[in-house]
């Protein structure tokens, strides 16, 4: 299943400008402006019991949408991966990288705690390491080895929740970092040990 471009993303579109007036520094800011606070030692994810595994994304730079079965028959699917990975890529400088698919668990679960059928809106997903090395040299809330660079994080936000709402059930799933930025709006999730950040 190929991205296609979305025509009109309402209420986003401020978000957007919003973003780019930042420069777009902040962007997938992986990583504790503040040192983390680590929870407890991760223990293996809970196996997701859904047979069929769908999720759905936006992209705020590209205007791309995506919504794809990723898992079913009791397998991944390497085609759907592949338009998972194509759709979450470096935006600025087009590199593919490989997304974990616990990270695709972790938001296929956080998706059925929000109670939505709303797409992931994706300010930050793979971040190469070029990419990646120039935002931590402007910024200090840029981790050097973020998780971003090994397809393990995405910053998400998500139209009729707030972000408190995603901060808090991506904290009870246990299952990763969670760090939530409010001036900039979106959450970061990761598939990295259990530890939580940001006011």
């Amino acid at each position: 299943m190929s991205v296609s471009p979305i025509i009109d993303l309402g209420a986003d579109t401020g978000r957007r400008g919003f973003l780019r007036g930042l420069g777009g520094l902040f962007l997938g800011a992986g990583a504790a402006i503040a040192a983390p606070t680590i929870i407890t030692n991760p223990a293996d994810a809970a196996p997701v019991s859904a047979p069929r595994r769908q999720i759905s994304f936006v992209s705020l730079h590209t205007r791309e949408k995506l919504n794809v079965t990723y898992f079913t028959n009791g397998t991944y699917d390497r085609s759907a991966l592949k338009d998972v990975n194509h759709m979450l890529r470096d935006w600025r400088t087009g590199e593919i990288g490989k997304m974990d698919p616990k990270l695709l668990d972790l938001l296929f679960q956080l998706r059925q705690r929000l109670r939505t059928e709303e797409p992931f809106q994706v300010i930050s997903g793979y971040r190469c390491p070029k990419t990646n090395a120039m935002l931590a040299s402007k910024s200090e809330g840029v981790a050097t080895k973020s998780l971003h660079m090994e397809g393990k994080a995405i910053d998400i936000t998500m139209a009729g929740r707030q972000l408190s709402r995603i901060r808090q059930e991506a904290l009870n799933l246990k299952q990763g970092g969670v760090g939530i930025y409010s001036k900039t709006g979106f959450v970061h999730v990761d598939t990295g040990r259990v530890r939580q950040w940001g006011v």
